[in-house]
């Protein structure tokens, strides 16, 4: 009994001690949240009290051609995007896994990119894919002024920024797989790719469906990438609709309406996560 008291003591004071940042926590991260979620049933601007409208701006949604222009740009993206960043994550972590003299280093540049700021690095690929950059001169057209090549130049540069992240996800699930059945594998004249399919694969499962919900959600909110690089040009053709929130929001003022956009997203991402979860999460 004296020692059930004890952890009740130990747990409470605890609690006490995290209670301050659990605080700052739930007022910081989900105060705004509740606020975005409410804000969506009211027509809000600034210097006017916001005034309650139910589901109007969610009825207004439905039928913005605006709205349903960001939505498909923004799939387009994600559809390219996450396939091509976990292809990336999946066969750099594969290169380095083995120990070889200098991994070590080649670990270090590829996860380099993650910690660049994306602000400069989309700077400098902006420059790449001008028109006077070296990319269309290779290329003949200048991927940024093109609505058919401008999604695939953001999804290179995204990939680029991003894929050392999934990098060393995978690298760590990888470097605690049992080697045995692989080498067993490797006896009974198993090729590299059966042996990646049949043995390393299954195993990978959970960080993949990691990296998955993280680069798809990633995905969903890219906009610092697009403002630097297009401004969501040309001709709208990279317009996302994290940036058709900041244009409501930012420039129209219609915080309303701005946060049902933020709210769909939101149901968006979460509808994609769990269909994730059921294909690559399940276990068998």
């Amino acid at each position: 009994m004296a020692a059930l008291d004890v952890r009740r003591w130990e747990a409470r004071t605890g609690l006490l001690f995290v209670l301050p940042c659990l605080l700052l926590f739930l007022l910081f991260r989900f105060g705004p949240s509740v606020a975005g979620v409410l804000l969506g049933f009211f027509d809000s601007s600034i210097g006017d009290s916001p005034t309650w409208t139910g589901v109007d701006n969610y009825r207004r949604m439905a039928t913005d051609p605006v709205f349903w222009e960001s939505l498909r740009i923004t799939l387009i993206y994600t559809i390219l995007y996450v396939p091509a960043s976990m292809a990336a994550s999946v066969g750099m972590a594969l290169l380095v896994r083995r120990a070889f003299r200098g991994a070590a280093f080649f670990r270090s540049v590829f996860f380099l990119p993650v910690v660049t700021s994306l602000v400069l690095a989309g700077t400098v690929f902006t420059w790449l894919f001008s028109s006077e950059g070296p990319i269309t001169k290779l290329t003949g057209q200048s991927w940024l002024a093109s609505t058919t090549l401008v999604i695939p130049a953001l999804v290179i540069v995204s990939v680029w920024s991003r894929f050392g992240y999934g990098m060393l996800i995978v690298l760590a699930r990888l470097q605690d797989l049992p080697r045995e059945l692989e080498e067993a594998a490797l006896t009974d004249g198993a090729s590299t790719w059966q042996r990646f399919r049949y043995i390393v694969a299954p195993q990978l499962r959970p960080a993949l469906f990691f990296v998955a919900v993280i680069e798809t959600t990633n995905s969903f909110q890219v906009f610092d990438l697009v403002y630097v690089m297009t401004g969501g040009g040309p001709a709208h053709g990279s317009f996302t609709l994290v940036m058709a929130l900041y244009e409501q929001a930012f420039k129209n003022f219609d915080f309303g309406y701005a946060s049902a956009i933020g709210v769909a997203l939101f149901v968006m991402t979460l509808v994609v996560a769990l269909i994730q979860r059921l294909i690559i999460g399940r276990s068998k």
